[in-house]
């Protein structure tokens, strides 16, 4: 195979990867384990990507990154990703991979907006929200056609807002923040050591376990609250769901849905659409590739000017 773009998703588990015609056809797509663990000279993440790209992808391919960590200004590597996938901050990979065109990185759930953005729930959406409901709560957020990204790359980190003052930190230190509320990470210890997990959890509320559904629908709630809160500052035209969590369908869509009628300012009747992700695992390796291709396309008009 000789693919002409690629998007490359790193994870801190897998690696994804999705391959391209130009017109944005996919020919193919892949996965392997990340292996992040130290390793002395190039990470070995790092060499899984470069031996997948040397089977897939032609000399001149548009190659684009999607990875976790706040991204440095050149858009050529992460510039803070601390604590796991040991040896990203700093990779150039345009460098590493000896490519005469530039492999543009961008933060994961940036990305997997853009993909959504491209070819999934989002497509046609000039502004337009992302979370993501998984281990924690991640984010994205696109206004009037462009990905907010912020002074640092830091913008969409909306699982950190703060819901109650007095509340649980997140790891970034906010009180009650919206991925304590809802987030996988620490449902044993909103249950009480019931259960590990939010699957356990659904699927308890769905057999009628009183205490399970408290907790649920409070983690809705809390949830409804932030997109409320979210819809108010930035006026979007739908809030895109995706994550594992998103993945309890009607548990989550129907009462979530109750809370917004309640909850949410609709001028002249206008109600945002909240709808369910459609790429699942896959929308970070599209977006790195339509940015691969968006950043391709934006260069050759800047060249042709000069």
């Amino acid at each position: 195979m000789n693919a002409k773009l690629v998007g490359v998703d790193i994870g801190g588990t897998r690696i994804k990867v999705a391959a391209f015609t130009l017109d944005g056809i996919e020919i193919g797509h892949w996965f392997r384990d990340s292996e992040d663990h130290p390793a002395k000279g190039l990470p070995r993440f790092a060499e899984t990507v470069r031996q997948i790209l040397c089977e897939i992808a032609s000399d001149d391919a548009l190659v684009g990154i999607s990875s976790p960590g706040l991204v440095a200004k050149d858009n050529r590597s992460i510039a803070y990703q601390p604590g796991k996938l040991q040896g990203l901050e700093g990779l150039d990979w345009t460098n590493l991979f000896q490519r005469h065109r530039v492999v543009p990185v961008l933060n994961d759930a940036h990305a997997a907006l853009l993909g959504e953005v491209w070819a999934g729930a989002a497509a046609g959406l000039q502004d337009v929200i992302l979370l993501t409901l998984g281990t924690g709560v991640g984010g994205a957020i696109m206004c009037e056609g462009k990905l907010l990204r912020g002074h640092l790359g830091r913008a969409g980190h909306l699982g950190h807002i703060s819901l109650a003052l007095k509340g649980e930190k997140s790891i970034f230190g906010i009180p009650g923040a919206l991925e304590c509320a809802i987030g996988n990470y620490n449902v044993k210890t909103r249950t009480g050591g019931r259960f590990n997990s939010t699957r356990e959890l659904v699927e308890a509320h769905l057999l009628g376990d009183q205490a399970a559904t408290k907790v649920w629908i409070e983690s809705v709630h809390n949830l409804a609250q932030a997109i409320t809160s979210f819809i108010s500052v930035l006026d979007p035209e739908a809030v895109i769901v995706g994550g594992g969590i998103a993945q309890a369908g009607p548990a989550l869509f129907e009462p979530l849905a109750r809370f917004l009628d309640d909850m949410e300012w609709r001028p002249a009747g206008n109600r945002v659409r909240v709808i369910p992700a459609a790429l699942g695992a896959w929308a970070g390796a599209y977006g790195a590739a339509w940015n691969a291709l968006k950043s391709f396309q934006a260069n050759e008009i800047l060249t042709s000017r000069i």
